[in-house]
């Protein structure tokens, strides 16, 4: 097993080396240049998005002001950018298309021809190195990792020639991922499309359904659990599976226990929820939701909701789909953003006739179906981060 900064726990020709050691790694301006109509893209943690630079999200600076921030960190092509305030993360390798300047990024250049980008994407992107960065990063509402802690990270190096290979099927894997993914964002837009067609848009209600406020249409309650301090083993031991906020907001639909990563330990406090309960964020991640597949429990981050005769669960999840960037701009923000119970209860539904949304409800199991099959099919996100946990170890054959 690899431990961190141990050779003997690494193959014959690995090395661990800090990033600094076998990078120049720098990052962008900490001022604020002046920004103009037209001019320069400023390239900030936020325009890095899904292994690209985003520039249609850029402001502009001067040429003067990107001059001046390039005689410190011009980028190239083949550099690594990666986001230091914020989102911690997102690495992209710079394709140049046109001139830019960097401001909230790490940069890494790569003098040393015994280091392969690539490689050092992947890893960047690996357990190995975010839990490295989560350990060190800081920050309140809005968290960052230093440049400093950025060199000090530790990478285990093979000899080149490994580094491509194991980058190649990496890149490979990568891409399936990203196809399924994508695969399955469409598949969301379809059903989004349903939803309009067959209810209108649920805010205005053009088909003039009748309102009921959400609380009126089922049970919907909280998790019943003191899930503090957290893991407490006087709190641990109950019967059922402990679904937490990420569960449900990296759900697509359904909460599976293939595709989970909840804990198989319960808590003692906390009631069981049955299977096909719909369950909604309101803390950090707001009004995210999934359909329990198994009976569990959650804590009291997570609203559980049990529709009666009047809706199906299929139609509320697609209806505060639609309410979810809403419910998450006007939640009040402390460490972090959340939204009470009563909010809920007290949103206006618009309920369409029972057969119309049974209807949509099976439109959305058939759809799901073949989200299914594309999951099983390829590269899952669980399965890719194992093949990229044995790359990074050596045990990749």
């Amino acid at each position: 097993m690899i431990k961190l900064g141990c050779q003997a726990s690494l193959p014959s020709g690995w090395k661990w080396y800090k990033a600094r050691e076998c990078m120049d790694i720098r990052d962008g301006t900490h001022d604020s240049p002046r920004y103009v109509a037209d001019g320069y893209p400023l390239v900030t943690s936020k325009n890095l998005v899904d292994g690209k630079i985003d520039f249609s999200t850029c402001t502009f600076i001067s040429k003067e002001d990107h001059n001046a921030i390039s005689k410190r960190s011009a980028v190239d092509e083949g550099d690594i950018l990666y986001a230091m305030i914020g989102t911690i993360g997102n690495p992209v390798v710079v394709e140049k298309s046109q001139e830019f300047s960097i401001k909230n990024v790490a940069l890494f250049k790569f003098n040393n021809e015994n280091v392969f980008n690539k490689y050092i994407l992947h890893f960047l992107n690996s357990t190995l190195a975010v839990q490295q960065f989560n350990s060190h990063s800081r920050g309140g509402t809005q968290q960052f990792v230093s440049l400093g802690n950025i060199r000090d990270l530790q990478i285990p190096l093979p000899p080149l020639i490994e580094q491509k290979r194991i980058a190649a099927i990496l890149d490979k894997a990568d891409s399936l991922r990203r196809k399924n993914q994508q695969a399955i964002q469409l598949a969301d837009q379809f059903l989004r499309a349903v939803f309009l067609d067959m209810f209108g848009d649920p805010v205005s209600n053009p088909k003039g359904w009748e309102v009921e406020n959400f609380g009126n249409v089922g049970i919907l309650d909280r998790g019943k659990s003191k899930h503090r301090p957290r893991n407490d083993p006087v709190l641990l031991g109950g019967e059922h599976p402990l679904i937490q906020t990420g569960d449900v907001a990296n759900s697509n639909g359904y909460i599976k226990k293939f595709s989970s990563t909840y804990s198989d330990i319960g808590l003692k406090q906390s009631r069981k929820w049955s299977s096909g309960t719909l369950c909604i964020t309101i803390a950090a991640n707001i009004a995210k939701t999934g359909i329990l597949t198994f009976d569990a429990c959650f804590p009291d981050s997570v609203v559980g909701f049990l529709p009666n005769d009047k809706v199906t669960v299929e139609y509320i999840q697609y209806w505060l789909r639609f309410l979810q960037s809403t419910l998450e701009a006007s939640a009040p923000e402390s460490a972090q953003k959340n939204i009470n119970l009563e909010i809920l209860r007290n949103l206006n539904l618009p309920v369409p006739n029972k057969f119309i949304q049974e209807q949509f409800s099976a439109i959305v199991n058939k759809v799901l179906k073949v989200e299914n099959y594309l999951n099983e099919a390829n590269m899952t996100t669980h399965l890719f981060n194992s093949l990229s946990q044995k790359a990074f170890a050596g045990e990749l054959k």
